[in-house]
């Protein structure tokens, strides 16, 4: 087991739960916070301010997709993986968290080995994103934000402000999915009323000018960047 100074923190109902993942956690050298309600998990997330957060969606009380809306409005939780754990499979409950600002979704029974894996991986791509000296870099793109320039493989694109900052948006959290009410007001705010055709142009000039692979669309949710 290695010293680690990453926070996890697990809310959920059900001790056995909560015992298990903090079990498995803790052998990984994970620091391990818990909470057992979603009031009491909010309250947790303040005091710890946790790199990665793990809910159950069906909680008494405040339910795990409450939270996380919640949990959303702090800032100083935005950089912060929030990932829902559920028995419940059906697309309209990952659209529902996704909406509200999942960065992803695990199934019960749960897996150890798998969700380790898991929570490593979002943890990686969490530490990859290089956002030094207002640079943002991820694979061949190089954004910079002083001088709102963007390159690719160094060849320079020119790209107007409303999709320079939708890149920079997506860029700076890559995997993250974005639904279209948190980009309107990220981008225009929340007192200019935009349409979901204009923000689909948006994206589809961006695509042009980057390629199309980079950016990547979740139906009914949003947006997000790929690694």
């Amino acid at each position: 087991m290695e010293a680690n100074n990453t926070k996890i923190l697990i809310v959920d109902d059900e001790k056995d739960i909560i015992e298990f993942l903090e079990y498995n956690f803790k052998k990984e050298g994970y620091q391990v916070h818990s909470a057992s309600n979603g009031l009491d998990g909010k309250e947790m997330a303040i005091k710890v301010n946790p790199d990665l957060i793990i809910l159950d969606v069906m909680m008494p009380g405040m339910d795990g997709v409450e939270l996380c809306k919640e949990l959303r409005d702090i800032p100083e939780l935005d950089n912060t993986i929030i990932i829902f754990l559920t028995a419940r499979g059906e697309d309209y409950s990952q659209i529902a968290g996704f909406e509200v600002g999942a960065d992803d979704y695990i199934t019960k029974p749960i897996r150890p080995r798998v969700l380790i894996a898991r929570v490593k991986a979002l943890l990686k791509r969490k530490s990859k994103q290089a956002v030094i000296d207002n640079t943002i870099e991820v694979n061949s793109i190089v954004i910079d934000k002083d001088k709102r320039d963007v390159k690719i493989d160094d060849q320079s694109i020119h790209i107007p402000k409303i999709e320079f900052d939708l890149l920079v948006l997506l860029a700076t959290t890559t995997g993250k999915i974005f639904t279209r009410e948190e980009i309107y007001a990220k981008i225009w705010g929340n007192d200019v009323y935009v349409s979901d055709r204009t923000l689909d142009v948006h994206v589809r000039k961006l695509r042009e000018k980057i390629g199309k692979d980079f950016i990547k669309t979740i139906k009914g949710v949003g947006y997000g960047f790929n690694e």
